[in-house]
């Protein structure tokens, strides 16, 4: 069995009335596709996007048994007033709701929240497990905010409270140190590193030691860096006995190693040699198959990279579905 646990979906529409402020699908002359109008943004999506039947017919091309979907990051935008926010994310939950219930055996939805209102955004977590969605979608910074700041721990708290996965996009932050071709590759892996962080500094992690959390495309530099800040927390190389002499951040809890071994990571880091670090530092018990599909293509077949990795089965078995599992609530 194989979970693709990072796919995305769009709606295929918007209310007539809706506020200016919404995006629009506009039809494609000759074509089932429609263009995504999100206030600067034009995005080209192909009908698997919103279309249940043709998800299924992909899943069956790819090998894929179940896909967990979640909006489109750009529909994530924390801009809108509050009120719109709200709005705009009702709507796309309705739609994902509908769009699994399709067939809710191969399609698992997460929701959105408006979490430039942190206080809506938690109140409106009851209304995503009621609509029958497994969790939540969020970027990895809220208007500049890294998700672990104090303000987000409430709605983290009810997440966890009611049993809700939730899923961080990196999502790229114009900067001025790196030219804009560099807002998918690098800025995506600096915002997945810092997002992660955020979380163990910021103590969520910490106050939240049954969230299940997941990060897209491994939470970027995060793992690298995860060996210094052991180091910096315990004084020692290698992960060894706590050296209170040399360290230089030590507090009375969990290492950040352990902190980072709660959370889960999609694997989609396009490259055996990332895949071994990152199940030889954080375990394959952590990872998870992903695609960005139908964003980006999907290895053909799906996941081939770590088919071709010769693993153990018990190691298979829990990157390509049991994992997943595990993070939805379900294993």
């Amino acid at each position: 069995m194989i979970i693709d646990a990072h796919a995305h979906v769009l709606p295929d529409g918007y209310p007539e009335n809706a506020p200016s402020c919404f995006p629009s699908m506009e039809s494609v002359a000759g074509s089932t596709d429609r263009t995504l109008a999100f206030g600067e943004m034009r995005f080209r999506a192909k009908d698997v996007f919103f279309a249940a039947e043709r998800r299924l017919e992909a899943q069956d091309a790819s090998g894929v048994d179940r896909e967990v979907v979640s909006p489109m990051p750009p529909l994530l935008k924390y801009d809108l007033p509050p009120a719109d926010g709200l709005a705009l994310a009702q709507h796309v939950n309705h739609f994902t709701a509908e769009l699994c219930g399709h067939d809710p055996d191969r399609l698992t939805g997460l929701g959105m929240v408006p979490l430039q209102d942190p206080d809506a955004a938690t109140g409106e977590l009851a209304a995503i497990k009621e609509a029958g969605l497994a969790g939540v979608e969020i970027a990895s910074n809220i208007l500049g905010d890294s998700i672990g700041h104090e303000r987000f721990l409430g709605f983290f708290q009810e997440a966890e409270r009611l049993g809700l996965s939730v899923f961080v996009h990196a999502m790229p932050a114009p900067m001025n140190r790196l030219p804009p071709s560099a807002m998918g590759t690098y800025v995506v892996g600096v915002e997945g590193m810092f997002a992660a962080g955020s979380m163990v500094l910021g103590g969520t992690a910490a106050a939240c030691p049954d969230l299940r959390i997941s990060f897209s495309h491994a939470a970027g530099g995060f793992a690298m860096m995860l060996p210094r800040a052991n180091y910096f927390w315990g004084g020692a190389w290698n992960e060894g006995p706590v050296d209170l002499d040399r360290a230089v951040m030590h507090d009375d809890g969990p290492s950040p190693l352990e902190i980072a071994r709660r959370f889960y990571y999609d694997s989609m880091v396009f490259d055996h040699r990332a895949l071994r670090y990152l199940i030889d530092l954080l375990g394959a018990d952590r990872l998870m198959v992903g695609s960005d599909f139908p964003a980006m293509l999907r290895e053909d077949p799906v996941a081939k990279t770590l088919r071709d990795m010769d693993l153990p089965a018990e190691q298979w078995e829990d990157i390509s579905s049991r994992n997943a599992l595990r993070w939805l609530g379900e294993g």
